[in-house]
């Protein structure tokens, strides 16, 4: 009863287009949903966001959700998540993408799932990290750990995004740290983040993985810019 008073007075509205949801409804609108660029990524192997990758780090596979567009749908519900605190969205986005993971056998055998750090300063500055709610939705449908104290950043840095892609890749390789035991030996590990870009820092994050003996690598993304 509570709950419908409050969303008779305060309805939420979709995190695409802003209109008011339905009762049955969660963060996206059907519309939206329906409108959303899918890229079908996790029913290829060799998709294009693996071969962002190919010969650059050794990876397992690669996948990312929703192809990223300027003014889109996808960058109006990323840039509510990472900037405006509507991490509710990542949650709506990672139960959404587990379903769809379920049938992709390339990551059944997954045995953590390591978000892209973010630097203790800008974590204060933020609150939180935008994917760490991506995270444990794809965690509690896939039934695997979510360990974001694996993979650490070490240093400070301004966005990489007015950077060249040589220039990105030359700042962010001494960027991230990683902590590891005996535990973590011979593991699969399931890198993910918002949007995959150049590319630059999963595959600084994946260096960093790939120290651990026996390490493995796959690389999961909210969407991918196109």
């Amino acid at each position: 009863m509570f709950q419908s008073l409050l969303n008779l007075f305060f309805p939420k509205s979709c995190a695409g287009c802003n209109s008011f949801l339905l009762k049955n409804e969660y963060v996206i609108c059907t519309e939206c949903r329906h409108e959303i660029p899918l890229t079908n990524h996790y029913k290829i192997k060799n998709n294009e966001a693996y071969s962002k990758f190919y010969g650059r780090i050794p990876i397992e596979f690669a996948s990312a959700f929703f192809y990223f567009h300027k003014k889109g749908i996808v960058q109006e519900m990323i840039h509510k998540l990472k900037y405006k605190g509507h991490q509710e969205i990542g949650s709506a986005i990672g139960y959404w993408y587990a379903e769809e993971l379920k049938k992709c056998i390339e990551i059944s055998n997954v045995d953590f799932i390591i978000p892209v750090p973010l630097h203790e300063k800008r974590l204060k500055e933020r609150g939180y990290n935008q994917v760490t709610t991506f995270g444990e939705s794809l965690s509690q449908t896939l039934n695997v750990k979510y360990n974001d104290s694996i993979l650490i950043r070490n240093v400070y840095s301004k966005t990489q995004t007015t950077k060249s892609i040589l220039g990105r890749s030359t700042v962010i390789e001494s960027v991230f740290g990683v902590k590891f035991d005996e535990n973590h030996h011979n593991k699969n590990f399931l890198l993910i983040d918002d949007v995959i870009t150049t590319g630059s820092t999963l595959e600084a994050c994946s260096r960093e993985l790939l120290k651990i003996p026996g390490a493995k690598i796959s690389i999961v993304c909210m969407a991918m810019t196109q």
